[in-house]
């Protein structure tokens, strides 16, 4: 499902060039390399998995590494949304970003190599879906040319004129297939939860239905998100392959200082944060512009608990990580401190997908 910009044009959701980059990297690597290679750790040499460690990805720091290091794949890559290639678009520290790997404190993070992926994963359906709340709402919901729609019955006499109706126990169909189909399934949702500028408690507010009837009295946002985790994880364990591999990626932080998106707010370090800058920026006691991530994660992590699903923790490692924004690239109106320059941090990502699948 395609998300919004600030200025209403559409924009492809994060996952999905994560995704995209990844098998672009696979393919290139899988036709230009030399059939022997270097088995990674946890595997033998016929793609059995062999007894790995336990390791806390999250826990680690960013290590700079040599200035000649190589992109995994270059800014000539046409998967890559103009605005998110920071080398192209003359961020001055586009090149400088490579030279980043993030070192877990209890072990390694080893860079994914394309040629054992496509050899391990042969004749494997590998998906992803969002759990998306947008202009197009999400689990399902009601949509009106992107406007919040009109509502009635209960809600209007309770003062409610309008609103986006949200399908708790409704999946979106863009993806509500998915479990069936893939060995190995990513789900993630989107930064709308917790967008007051977005969803005004007043004049748009969200507005969650349970078996086609409002929820009465109305939810807040982040009442209803559980709520719809729930619902979300009920429905995809229930379809999933039995041997399916489930996971789920945390949120992804934004880096905004000085204002939110609309109020000045920009990224423009080129350095990653030290831990307590990091603490400044999301802590929750601080309840700053950039809280959100955090917030997100406590009720996913409250959802998953006991669940099939694996969480993919891109939080911690991302928040260090000011300096990896678009920022000013492109010339956009507003500072994008959300999204991240490509090639960048997010290649670390598929190296931590890679780490849990030999894992699990």
């Amino acid at each position: 499902m395609a998300a919004r910009d600030a200025g209403g044009r559409m924009r492809p959701p994060l996952i999905f060039l994560f995704f995209s980059i990844l098998l672009f990297i696979v393919a290139s690597f899988f036709f230009s390399a030399p059939r022997s290679t270097v088995v990674p750790e946890g595997f033998s040499d016929d793609g059995r998995t062999l007894v790995a460690s336990s390791c806390d990805y999250s826990d680690g720091s960013w290590i700079r590494g040599p200035r000649s290091v190589a992109p995994r794949y270059d800014s000539s890559c046409k998967e890559i949304y103009k605005g998110w290639n920071c080398i192209s678009g003359g961020k001055a520290n586009a090149r400088a970003l490579l030279q980043w790997r993030w070192k877990p404190s209890g072990c390694d993070l080893p860079p994914l190599d394309p040629v054992h992926f496509f050899r391990l994963f042969r004749n494997t359906n590998i998906g992803k879906a969002v759990v998306w709340l947008s202009d197009k709402d999400h689990f399902t919901p009601h949509k009106n040319g992107g406007q919040p729609a009109q509502v009635g019955g209960k809600l209007e006499s309770l003062g409610y004129k309008q609103g986006y109706q949200v399908d708790v126990d409704v999946p979106e169909q863009t993806w509500a297939e998915a479990p069936f189909f893939h060995d190995i399934l990513v789900i993630n949702t989107g930064h709308w939860w917790w967008a007051p500028s977005k969803f005004d408690p007043l004049r748009s507010p969200l507005l969650f239905f349970e078996k086609g009837m409002p929820v009465i009295p109305p939810l807040p946002p982040h009442i209803g998100f559980g709520i719809t985790l729930k619902h979300m994880v009920s429905y995809v364990e229930k379809r999933m392959k039995p041997d399916g591999k489930i996971f789920f990626c945390s949120q992804s932080p934004r880096h905004f200082e000085g204002g939110d998106w609309n109020h000045g707010g920009s990224c423009r370090r080129v350095q990653p944060l030290l831990q307590e800058q990091v603490e400044d920026l999301f802590s929750l006691e601080k309840n700053g512009t950039n809280v959100e991530a955090r917030l997100i994660n406590q009720h996913l992590f409250k959802a998953l608990n006991g669940s099939r699903f694996h969480i993919l923790d891109i939080t911690h490692m991302s928040e260090f990580r000011a300096d990896a924004h678009p920022s000013t690239t492109g010339g956009k109106k507003h500072e994008d401190c959300m999204h991240w320059c490509l090639p960048g941090l997010t290649d670390s990502w598929n190296d931590l997908l890679m780490a849990h699948l030999k894992s699990v």
